[in-house]
C-alpha cells in the first residue's frame, strides 16, 4: 500500500530535481507561458507580412521599410524596455508590453492597407524588443550565474515554439483564405492571444520590486557606457555585422522562396520549412546551454557566427523544397551560441543594471543594423544574387573579427571589468 505513494514522492522529486536543472521557478514559469501565448500571435503573421505588404499594394520598397522599422523599433525599444523593468519590475513591464503589442495587433484588424500595418508594426513589433531586457533582467536576478546559460536556453527554448508552429498554422491560413484574409485572420487569433498572455501574468507571476537593487535606474543611455566592459564591446562590433548578415536577405527570404526560387516551394510548405527551423533550435538549446554553463563561451558564439555566415550563401543555391529544408536547418544552426551571448551580456553587467545594459547593447546595435534593410532593399533591386552574397560579405567580416578580438568571457571577465 505504500508503493502508490512512494511513486509519487519519487515522481515529485524528479520534478523538483528537472525544474532546479532547467532554472524554472513561479515567476520564471509564468514568463515563459507569456512567451509562449504572445509569440504565437506574434509568429502566426511574422513570416508572411512581406507578402501581405504586396498584397494589399505596397512594394518593395515598403517590405524593405517594414525590415528597417523592426530593427529601428529594436534598438529605441530596447533602452527604454530596461529602464522600465528596472523602474517598475517585470510583471508591471511585461503587462504593459503586452498591452502595447495588443493594440497594434487592433489596429492591423480594423484597417487593411498597407500603411496601417507599418503603424501597428511600431506597436506589435515593439513586444519582442521592449521585453526582451525585462525577461533577461528576470533571469539574471533569479538564477546563479551558474544557471544563467540554461536559464537564457529554456527561454530561447520556449520562445521557438511558437516561432516553430506559427509559421505553420499561418501557411495554412493564407493557403485556406488567401494572402489578404488569412493574414488578418492572423491577426485576430493574435490579439486574443495577446489578451490571454496579460490575463496569465497578472494571475501567475507574483509582485515584485525592482530586480535586486535599490538604486534609481540610470535614464541616460550614454551614462551605461562606462559599464559596458572591453570583451563586451568587442563583441557588439562583431555582432553588429553578423547582424547585417542577417537583416540584408531577412525580408526577403520568403519572397526567394515563394517567387524566385526555380522551383518555388508553397505557402503551406514555408510554413513547415520554418517550422523545422526552429525544431532544429529547439534540439540543440538544452545540451548547449548545459555545456556552455560548465566551460568557456567564446567558442560557442563563434559557431554561431559561422552558421548566421553560411545560411545566406546556402540559399543562394537552393531552389526547390528539399535543398531549402537543408537551407533552413542550417538557418536554426545559428541559435547555437544565442544564449549563451545573452548570458555573456548579463553576467558583465552590475547588479541592479542589468536589464538597462542589456537594453544599451541593443540599442546600439540595433541603430547601426536598421539601415542594413533598407540597404538589402536596394541590394535586392540589383539582383537577389547581390543581396545574399553581400549579406555572406558581412557575416564573414563579423566571424573573423570575434575569432581575433574576441575574448572568453570565463578567463578575462574580472580583468577587464576593471580596466572598463
Amino acid at each position: 500500500m505504500t508503493r502508490v505513494p512512494d511513486r509519487f514522492s519519487r515522481w515529485r522529486h524528479l520534478t523538483r530535481e528537472g525544474a532546479r536543472f532547467l532554472g524554472l521557478s513561479r515567476g520564471i514559469s509564468a514568463m515563459l507561458a507569456m512567451v509562449v501565448l504572445v509569440g504565437m500571435g506574434e509568429r502566426l503573421a511574422d513570416r508572411f507580412l512581406p507578402i501581405y505588404i504586396l498584397a494589399v499594394g505596397g512594394g518593395t520598397l515598403a517590405v524593405g521599410l517594414l525590415g528597417a522599422m523592426e530593427n529601428l523599433l529594436g534598438a529605441l525599444y530596447a533602452f527604454p524596455g530596461g529602464y522600465l523593468s528596472d523602474r517598475w519590475g517585470p510583471k508591471r513591464a511585461l503587462l504593459f508590453f503586452n498591452l502595447l503589442a495588443a493594440s497594434g495587433f487592433l489596429l492591423v484588424v480594423l484597417v487593411p492597407t498597407w500603411q496601417a500595418l507599418l503603424v501597428g508594426a511600431a506597436f506589435f513589433l515593439s513586444w519582442s524588443a521592449v521585453s526582451m531586457p525585462a525577461v533577461m533582467g528576470l533571469i539574471g536576478d533569479a538564477l546563479p550565474k551558474q544557471k544563467q546559460v540554461m536559464g537564457v536556453s529554456v527561454h530561447a527554448m520556449v520562445r521557438r515554439i511558437p516561432m516553430a508552429l506559427g509559421p505553420l498554422l499561418g501557411g495554412l491560413l493564407v493557403a485556406r483564405f488567401g494572402e489578404r484574409e488569412g493574414i488578418r485572420i492572423a491577426f485576430v487569433v493574435a490579439l486574443l492571444l495577446c489578451l490571454v498572455a496579460a490575463w496569465v501574468l497578472h494571475r501567475s507571476m507574483p509582485d515584485s520590486p525592482s530586480p535586486a537593487s535599490a538604486r534609481e535606474p540610470e535614464r541616460n543611455p550614454f551614462r551605461l557606457w562606462r559599464f559596458m566592459t572591453l570583451p563586451l564591446r568587442r563583441l557588439l562590433v562583431a555582432d553588429i555585422l553578423v547582424r547585417f548578415c542577417e537583416q540584408i536577405p531577412n525580408a526577403f527570404v520568403v519572397i526567394w522562396c515563394l517567387k524566385v526560387a526555380s522551383a518555388p516551394v508553397s505557402a503551406t510548405e514555408f510554413g513547415l520549412l520554418s517550422m523545422i527551423e526552429m525544431t532544429t533550435s529547439l534540439l540543440i538549446y538544452i545540451p548547449v546551454g548545459w555545456m556552455a554553463d560548465r566551460g568557456g563561451k567564446k567558442g560557442f558564439v563563434l559557431a554561431t557566427f559561422v552558421f548566421f555566415s553560411l545560411f545566406p550563401l546556402l540559399l543562394l543555391f537552393s531552389h526547390s523544397f528539399w535543398p531549402l529544408v537543408a537551407a533552413f536547418v542550417l538557418r536554426g544552426l545559428k541559435e547555437f551560441g544565442e544564449p549563451t551571448r545573452k548570458a555573456m551580456i548579463m553576467e558583465l553587467a552590475p547588479e541592479g543594471r542589468k536589464a538597462a545594459l542589456f537594453g544599451l547593447y541593443y540599442l546600439i546595435r540595433d541603430l547601426f543594423v536598421a539601415v542594413s534593410a533598407l540597404a538589402g532593399a536596394w541590394l535586392w533591386q540589383l539582383g537577389p544574387e547581390v543581396n545574399l552574397l553581400s549579406a555572406f560579405g558581412f557575416g564573414i567580416a563579423g566571424t573573423i573579427w570575434f575569432a581575433w578580438r574576441g575574448v572568453d568571457l570565463d578567463a578575462t571577465a574580472a580583468a577587464d571589468r576593471g580596466r572598463a
